[in-house]
């Protein structure tokens, strides 16, 4: 990690070293007390419930470095210096406070300044490059398989989590360690003009897109402004930086042909026609599922550039055609960036899927074997549609006996939300997936939309929390049975997943074929 002097961040941030050493040094960032490791910046944030700087003095007492306060707490509270410093002789306190305090400036924007401003030095030392990922769904996977990717040829650092907002990716750069070649940073927004920001400060030379979706409708309005939001990646995209976009998606299209047409250089790819046009593309062909009832798909990664047109074999081991589409987004980067197509393949085969987003488990063996998709940790109408769509695909291909689902509301999507549910309920009905668990505000209006889709009355049940459905999931589960459990992470899900987990396993002992 860079290290810098409290002297220097003092100068950057425009801060008053209230107490320490000014030639002492810090590497890293913190906003939770709980999480400090030794060494770091521990930033004073305050939230809707708590002040960041009750945990001021926990957090140097657990090894802070130093710590960045308002300027204004201070002032209220001047015998919290000499608290804090009782509890970390030695540790270091910056101060700041807003360049200019007017409506809607607060302690928590001069704090968030400084966060910002430590950010931009860092981004001019490392890492030496930047790819940035936005989309409505899949940006966290296409990011983890991206690094994975990458990591065959380069250093690679990567944004943890969903570290992928105006605190999270600061703290993710902050971590990444000298002489680093890549690094990979999921970038998310929940308002107009936040993508933006996250962009200026990254400074990607790849901004890839994943897809336009019903996703934050109720912040947005229309698709089309969600696309316009998402278009604020390219702020901080130097002119000779690539876009990669999906084909597949009109809106993303519309917006990498704009870009080509301003000389910009542009990667395309898909599964459709869309991509067929463009002079670099990345496209998969011939989709088919893996061989006796694995996870995972089988496919040829064709690239087209020029009037060359080269392509490889691929092994993915992940679930779902929606994969295969990150899977693509992350390919087109990857070989764009130097890898050979060969050490694509042999990367493929090593991927694994990411916790709630997909992951298939199994409990037993052979036609009793219960298998569930844990997909708990997002959701929105067309992931979730094509998430029972490849749910339809593997239950098929393993002899389920049995498709059912756990499908709870898909939060943000406005005044739209009760329609938009009322569809994904038809579609999961003409798939045959029942019974149906319906879990929240809107489960009333996924079983209505099921029941318009054939669902028997009967095997409809709708729960207004997730520890209820739990409870009946566990209960409904039969050997056989493919189970898929998707939701906004808010209706919370997780809890399900694991009730199933724990009832498959009890299921595979009974019938004591175990897991």
């Amino acid at each position: 990690m860079v290290e810098l002097t409290m002297a220097e961040a003092a100068a950057l941030t425009g801060a008053r070293l209230a107490a320490g050493d000014p030639g002492a040094v810090f590497a890293g960032a913190a906003l939770d007390s709980r999480r400090v490791r030794g060494g770091e910046l521990f930033f004073a944030f305050s939230g809707e419930a708590t002040d960041g700087h009750r945990f001021v003095g926990p957090a140097l007492a657990a090894g802070a470095a130093a710590a960045v306060v308002s300027e204004a707490y201070l002032r209220q509270r001047p015998e919290a210096l000499e608290r804090w410093q009782r509890r970390a002789p030695g540790a270091a306190v910056l101060a700041v406070e807003p360049a200019e305090q007017g409506p809607g400036e607060s302690d928590n924007t001069a704090v968030l300044d400084a966060l910002h401003a430590l950010t931009r030095e860092v981004r001019g030392r490392v890492p030496e490059h930047l790819a940035g990922i936005t989309g409505s769904a899949g940006k966290t996977t296409t990011k983890e398989i991206l690094s994975a990717l990458l990591a065959a040829r380069y250093s690679v650092a990567k944004s943890p989590g969903n570290y992928n907002n105006l605190l999270g990716f600061p703290l993710a750069l902050l971590e990444v360690e000298e002489g680093t070649t890549w690094m990979v940073a999921e970038m998310g927004m929940s308002e107009p003009g936040e993508l933006g920001r996250l962009s200026r400060l990254a400074r990607p030379e790849v901004a890839l897109f994943t897809n336009v979706r019903a996703a934050h409708l109720e912040f947005f309005g229309s698709l089309d402004a969600i696309a316009t939001a998402k278009a604020e990646l390219l702020e901080g995209l130097p002119e000779d930086g690539t876009v990669v976009a999906n084909a597949d998606d009109p809106r993303l299209l519309a917006m990498a042909r704009r870009e080509a047409a301003a000389g910009r250089q542009v990667v395309l790819y898909g599964r459709g026609e869309g991509a067929e046009a463009a002079g670099a593309t990345v496209l998969a062909r011939g989709l088919r599922p893996a061989a006796d009832g694995e996870v995972g798909t089988l496919f040829r990664l064709q690239v087209q550039s020029g009037d060359e047109i080269r392509e490889v074999e691929i092994h993915l081991p992940l679930h779902g055609a929606y994969n295969v589409d990150n899977f693509l987004a992350a390919a087109a980067a990857a070989w764009h960036l130097g890898l050979s197509l060969e050490e694509i393949a042999a990367a493929a085969r090593g991927l694994s899927g990411v916790a709630g987003r997909g992951e298939v488990a199994s409990a037993g063996r052979g036609e009793s074997a219960v298998t569930w998709i844990d997909d708990a940790y997002n959701a929105n109408p067309d992931a979730t549609e094509r998430a029972l769509e490849s749910a339809a695909v593997l239950a098929e291909s393993r002899g389920a006996s049995r498709r059912w689902a756990v499908l709870g509301d898909m939060l943000e999507l406005g005044p739209e939300g009760p329609e938009l549910h009322r569809g994904v309920g038809l579609a999961a009905a003409r798939l045959g997936f029942a019974p149906l668990l319906a879990v929240g505000e809107m489960a009333e209006d996924l079983l209505e939309g099921a029941r318009a889709g054939g669902l028997p009355a009967a095997a409809g049940r709708g729960f207004a929390a997730a520890s209820e459905a739990a409870a009946a999931a566990s209960e409904e589960l039969r050997p056989g049975d493919l189970v898929l459990i998707k939701a906004s992470r808010g209706v919370r899900l997780d809890e399900v997943s694991r009730a199933v987990a724990e009832a498959a396993d009890h299921l595979a002992g009974e019938t004591g074929e175990g897991v």
